[in-house]
């Protein structure tokens, strides 16, 4: 049996994309980066830490069947990982630093079972266009920006922000769909 070990509502749509049967999990975990963590790494260490959550909150009887999927994803900048905003003024902040600039969404994925572990990866380059401060309030007023890595939803009215995408629609969202249907497979979990 899958679960998914996430509190997004834009994952479960995600997932329920590749037709798959799956129960939800909702994990807790520290998502702080190591002073000497690469933004890559970090991304993959907390997708692994939600699947292993996940995992351990099984019972024991559910455990040995089960398989977790545990996904992060976090927008870079000159090496920064930029996280969800704090407040209005942060997601103005961030918002101003991505305006007219190209960036990294990477977004990693884990599937976590009692007897095996197997994750990837998917980094996609996105570019705001040049962004006036009132699009920007505005767009802070819209409240889409909180919760959201990078203070934006590509697929609400911060695509309006988005000059070019080069990688995974999906992935930028918070699930690399192709690489989600990947790993499945490769656990022997076919998406409809």
């Amino acid at each position: 049996m899958l679960h998914l070990a996430s509190q997004s509502p834009r994952r479960r749509q995600l997932l329920q994309q590749l037709g798959v049967d799956f129960s939800v999990i909702e994990v807790e975990v520290v998502e702080r980066r190591a002073a000497d963590e690469s933004p890559l790494d970090y991304v993959s260490r907390v997708a692994r830490d939600k699947a292993r959550a996940g995992l351990a909150t099984l019972a024991a009887e559910v455990a040995g069947d089960a398989v977790v999927l545990g996904a992060d994803t976090e927008v870079v900048l000159d090496g920064e990982v930029f996280g969800k905003p704090r407040d209005a003024d942060d997601a103005a902040a961030m918002l101003q630093r991505l305006a007219g600039r190209s960036h990294e969404v990477v977004s990693a994925l884990w599937l976590v079972a009692a007897d095996r572990e197997q994750g990837d990866v998917c980094v996609s380059q996105v570019r705001f266009a040049a962004l006036e401060p009132a699009t920007v309030a505005a767009y802070v007023a819209s409240g889409e920006p909180f919760g959201k890595a990078g203070g934006y939803a590509i697929q609400g009215l911060g695509a309006a922000l988005i000059e070019h995408l080069q990688g995974s629609y999906s992935g930028v969202m918070g699930l690399p769909l192709f690489e989600a249907a990947r790993l499945l497979r490769a656990f022997g979990i076919r998406s409809g």
